[in-house]
C-alpha cells in the first residue's frame, strides 16, 4: 500500500524519534520503523491519519486495548503516545516495541512465481489463526488484517507472525470476529497465487477457502480458534 505521508529516512518524528522506513500502512494510518533519538532504540510508530483521526477517548481505549492484549503472541508490546507536525499539521502517534522480519506482502513478491507452496502457505496461515485465536479468546477482534500489515519470519518448518497495523477501534462483535476468521482465510488465498493457484490447489486448501464465500465460511468457523481446530485435523 503506498504512503500518504511519504516520510523519508533521517526526517525527524515529533521529538523523540527518527524515521527509519515505511512498514505498511491500514484504513487508520501508516507505520513506520524509527529509532529512538537518544537510545538508537528501534521501535515501530503508527501515524494515524489526520481525516481519520480518533478521539481522545479513543485513543485511550486503542492504547488500553493494546496493553490487555500484549501477551497475544503476535502483538507487539505498547510502549506510548506521542504528537508530531508532518505537513505543518498535528498528528496522533502510537509507538510499540518493533520486531523483525519482512512485510508479508513484500516477502511473498520474493517466493517463486510469487507465491508460497500450498503445504508452506498452510503453515502461514496456521501461525496467523494460532496467534488471532488468542485476541478472540479475550473477546477482541483486529478488523484489518492483510497482507501490508503482517510481518512474518521463516523459523524452521514455521513462521512467526506479528499484526503491525493494530487495531480497529470499534466495539467487538460476533461479526467482526467472523471478518478477522474471512480475512486470515484471504491471505492464504493471496499467499497461494490468488484465483489460479487456488484452481490448482487440492481438496484440503478448497475446504478451508471455500470459494472465499461468506457465508460458508461463516459455517465452518465462528473464530480463528476453530480455524485453527480445522488445520491441524486436516488429512493429507
Amino acid at each position: 500500500m503506498p504512503s500518504q505521508f511519504d516520510l523519508r529516512p533521517g526526517l525527524t518524528l515529533g521529538r523523540n524519534y527518527y524515521i527509519v522506513e515505511y512498514l505498511g500502512g491500514g484504513w487508520e494510518g501508516e507505520v513506520y520503523k524509527v529509532e529512538e533519538r537518544r537510545t538508537g532504540i528501534i521501535r515501530a510508530a503508527k501515524i494515524f491519519y489526520k481525516f481519520r483521526r480518533p478521539t481522545e477517548r479513543q485513543l485511550k481505549k486503542y492504547a488500553q486495548k493494546m496493553f490487555r492484549l500484549r501477551n497475544c503472541k503476535v502483538i507487539t508490546q505498547y510502549i506510548h503516545r506521542d504528537v508530531a507536525r508532518i505537513k505543518r499539521e498535528s498528528v496522533e502517534i502510537l509507538v510499540s516495541d518493533f520486531v523483525d522480519g519482512e512485510i508479508l506482502s513484500k516477502y511473498l513478491t520474493h517466493q517463486p512465481r510469487k507465491r508460497m507452496g500450498y503445504f508452506e502457505a498452510m503453515h502461514l496461515l496456521y501461525a496467523l489463526a494460532s496467534g488471532v485465536e488468542q485476541i478472540h479468546y479475550l473477546g477482541e477482534y483486529h478488523g484489518d488484517i492483510h497482507s501490508d500489515n503482517i510481518m512474518v519470519r521463516r523459523r524452521g518448518m514455521g513462521f512467526d507472525v506479528y499484526l503491525i497495523d493494530f487495531f480497529d477501534l470499534g466495539r467487538a462483535s460476533k461479526e467482526k470476529i467472523q471478518y478477522d476468521v474471512y480475512d486470515l482465510i484471504s491471505i492464504l488465498y493471496e499467499a497461494i497465487g490468488g484465483k489460479v493457484g487456488y484452481m490448482n490447489a487440492g481438496e484440503q486448501i478448497h475446504r478451508i477457502i471455500s470459494g472465499r464465500k461468506h457465508s460458508l465460511i461463516q459455517k465452518k468457523y465462528k473464530n480463528a480458534g476453530q480455524l485453527r481446530q480445522a488445520l491441524e485435523n486436516l488429512e493429507w
